[in-house]
C-alpha cells in the first residue's frame, strides 16, 4: 500500500509553497521547498518521490494564485492560517555580500596588485569587492604596490599611473590611500633587525639545495642556532656590496622545523636583489620577499579585514607565525574560491607582455586581451563588472563561468542607454518600386525618450547580401517582393524582417574572436553620436563606436 501524506502534511506543504511563493514575487521554485520540507521533517525522507510531486503542485499552484489575486493574497491566507512563516525569514534571499566577521568600528581592507603591468579582469574580483565593502561600511580602501620584486616580475613604471586610473573607473571612487612598498624599505628592513634582536630570526647561508633537505627531513640548519650578534653581522654583509652575492645569504622567519606543513618551515623574509628598480634605483640591496613585506605593511597600516583567493591560505599561516612574534594581532581573513572564464584561458601579465613586444597584440587595451583597458574599450562597463563579482559572492567553491554571464550583467547596464543603429553586412543595393515613405523618423529605443533617427530614401537602401533575391520587410517601412517591389506600407505576411540603411556611409567592424580578429565591412546608419558610444546594432549586438569604425561589444 503506498504512503499518503496525512492533512498536517499536506497543510504543511500548502503553506511552505505560499511562503516560497511570497519571497520570490511569485515565482517560487519547488526545489527550494522540497529542501526546507527534507530540512524541517526528516521522517518525510523516505517518501521523497510522493514530496517533490506534492511539492511542485502546490508550488504551481501558489505562483498561479499570485498572479490571479496578487501577492497581497496570499500574505492574508499566511497570516490567517499559518502566521508564523510569515515570521520567520527562512531562505531570504541575500542580496549584496555577507557580513564581515567580527567587525569593530570601520574597515580597513587593501588591494594590493604587483605593478608589473596594468590590471586585469582576473584583478577586478579583489578591487570590486573589497571596494565595495569599503563603500557600503564608510571604511577604507588602500591601494597598495606590493613591488619589492626587481627579479622574477619586476615593476613596469606606467603601471603605476595607470592603475590608479583603473582602480578609480571599476570601484567608483579614488582609493583612500596609496602606498608604495619600495618606498618603505626602512620600514621593512626596520622589523628585519628587529626579528634579529628578539631572536625570532637568522641569516641563512645554507644553498638552496641543502635547505630544501633540512626542510624535507625536519632538520634544523646550522645557521639556525647563530646567536643574535652574528646574525646581525651577517645582515650588514647582506646589505654591503662588498658583502654576500645573490643567492648566498636568506633571512629566515624562525619558525619550528617540524611542523606539519613544509611551507610554513623556517621560511624566507628577505634576499638579495641586485637588479635595479625603476623608481628608486639600486638604493636597495636586500629587499623583503612578498609574504614579509605584505604582512608588516598590513599592520602598519591598521588593515582589519584581509579577502583573498584560498590558494594563498599558506600566506595566511606563514604571516600568523610572524605577527606572534612581534605580538600583533592578525586581520580577519576571508578566502574565496578560483572563478575560471572560458573564453579567457590562461593568460598571465608577463606572456601578455612578451606578446605585445612580439606585435602579437597591438597593445595592453587589444580587445583580445582580458585587461581591464581592454573590457573598457570593448564598452563593458564597470556597474556590469561589480555586479558579476558580487553575484558570484565569496564562496570558496571553484566556479567555471561562460563569458556569456559578464555579457549579461553588461546588458543590463547598455541596453536602456543603447540606441538603435543599423549595420548592414556585405551591402547591395535594392531599388524600390512603388509608393513608399522617402521620408521619415524610426524610433531609436522603444523604451526611452531617445531623439528620433531621420531617414531619407532616393531610390533605395542598402540590405544584407543574404537578404536578397526574397520577400522581405524592411523593418519600419514596407513590405517588398524579390525584386523590390513594394507590396505593402503595412506588414502583410509573415515574411522575414530585416534591417536597411538609407544612404549611410562604409565602416568597419571588428569583431575579437578568441585570439583572431575579425573585420566586416558594411553600410552605417548616419549618426552623429560621440567615439566611446556604445549602440545596438540591429541583429547583431552591441558595439562600441570608434575613430575608424565599429568594435563588437557582444551579442
Amino acid at each position: 500500500m503506498s504512503w499518503e501524506a496525512d492533512p498536517v502534511t499536506l497543510d504543511f506543504i500548502r503553506h511552505l509553497a505560499l511562503q516560497n511563493s511570497l519571497q520570490y514575487d511569485g515565482k517560487g521554485q519547488a526545489g527550494s521547498v522540497i529542501s526546507r520540507i527534507m530540512g524541517s521533517r526528516p521522517d518525510l525522507r523516505q517518501h521523497g518521490k510522493i514530496i517533490a510531486q506534492l511539492a511542485a503542485k502546490e508550488v504551481a499552484d501558489a505562483n498561479a494564485l499570485a498572479s490571479q489575486e496578487g501577492l497581497e493574497h496570499i500574505q492574508a491566507i499566511l497570516q490567517n492560517e499559518a502566521p508564523e512563516m510569515l515570521e520567520k525569514k527562512v531562505h531570504t534571499r541575500r542580496e549584496g555580500l555577507p557580513d564581515l566577521p567580527n567587525l569593530k568600528g570601520k574597515p580597513v581592507l587593501r588591494f594590493a596588485p604587483n605593478p608589473n603591468g596594468p590590471l586585469s579582469f582576473g584583478h577586478s574580483r579583489g578591487l570590486v569587492i573589497n571596494g565595495q565593502y569599503a563603500k557600503d561600511l564608510d571604511g577604507e580602501l588602500i591601494l597598495r604596490f606590493d613591488d619589492t620584486d626587481t627579479t622574477v616580475k619586476p615593476p613596469m613604471l606606467e603601471a603605476y599611473d595607470s592603475i590608479p586610473i583603473q582602480q578609480e573607473w571599476l570601484c567608483g571612487f579614488k582609493a583612500h590611500r596609496i602606498v608604495i612598498a619600495s618606498e618603505r624599505m626602512d620600514e621593512y628592513h626596520s622589523y628585519a633587525k628587529k626579528m634579529l634582536t628578539s631572536g625570532h630570526g637568522y641569516v641563512c647561508t645554507c644553498s638552496a639545495e641543502s635547505f630544501r633537505q633540512y626542510r624535507a627531513e625536519m632538520t634544523e640548519c646550522p645557521c639556525r642556532g647563530n646567536d643574535v650578534k652574528t646574525n646581525l653581522e651577517r645582515w650588514e654583509k647582506m646589505n654591503h656590496k662588498e658583502g654576500y652575492k645573490p643567492g648566498e645569504a636568506v633571512l629566515r622567519v624562525k619558525t619550528d622545523m617540524k611542523l606539519k606543513n613544509p611551507a610554513l618551515r623556517d621560511w624566507p623574509a628577505a634576499r638579495i636583489q641586485t637588479n635595479p628598480h625603476p623608481r628608486v634605483g639600486d638604493k636597495w640591496r636586500v629587499w623583503p620577499l612578498l609574504d614579509f613585506q605584505s604582512a608588516v605593511e598590513d599592520h602598519l597600516q591598521g588593515v582589519t579585514h584581509i579577502i583573498r583567493g584560498k590558494d594563498l591560505m599558506d600566506s595566511t599561516r606563514k604571516q600568523t607565525l610572524l605577527y606572534e612574534h612581534f605580538g600583533w594581532k592578525y586581520p580577519e581573513t576571508i578566502y574565496w574560491g578560483r572563478v575560471k572564464v572560458h573564453e579567457f584561458g590562461a593568460f598571465s601579465t608577463s606572456q601578455m607582455k612578451k606578446d605585445i613586444a612580439a606585435k602579437i597584440y597591438d597593445g595592453w587595451d587589444d580587445p583580445r586581451l582580458p585587461t581591464l583597458s581592454s573590457l573598457a574599450r570593448r564598452g563593458i562597463q564597470p556597474e556590469s563588472l561589480r555586479s558579476f563579482w558580487i553575484e558570484l559572492g565569496l564562496t570558496q567553491k571553484d566556479i567555471s563561468v561562460p563569458l556569456s554571464t559578464l555579457y549579461s550583467h553588461n546588458t543590463k547596464i547598455v541596453d536602456p542607454k543603447a540606441p538603435r543603429l543599423a549595420f548592414v553586412r556585405n551591402a547591395i543595393a535594392l531599388k524600390l518600386n512603388g509608393e513608399f515613405p522617402k521620408n521619415g523618423e524610426i524610433s531609436s529605443h522603444s523604451d526611452t525618450e531617445m531623439k528620433p533617427r531621420r531617414y531619407n530614401i532616393d531610390q533605395g537602401v542598402w540590405i544584407e547580401e543574404e537578404d536578397s533575391g526574397k520577400p522581405l520587410r524592411l523593418k519600419d517601412l514596407c513590405d517588398v517582393d524579390e525584386k523590390g517591389n513594394v507590396e505593402s506600407i503595412d506588414r502583410s505576411d509573415k515574411r522575414p524582417v530585416v534591417h536597411w540603411v538609407a544612404g549611410g556611409k562604409p565602416s568597419v567592424l571588428t569583431i575579437p574572436l578568441d585570439k583572431e580578429i575579425i573585420t566586416v565591412e558594411g553600410i552605417l546608419e548616419d549618426n552623429d553620436y560621440q567615439i566611446g558610444t556604445v549602440v545596438q546594432l540591429e541583429r547583431i549586438g552591441y558595439a562600441i563606436i570608434e575613430e575608424d569604425g565599429l568594435l563588437m561589444v557582444h551579442d
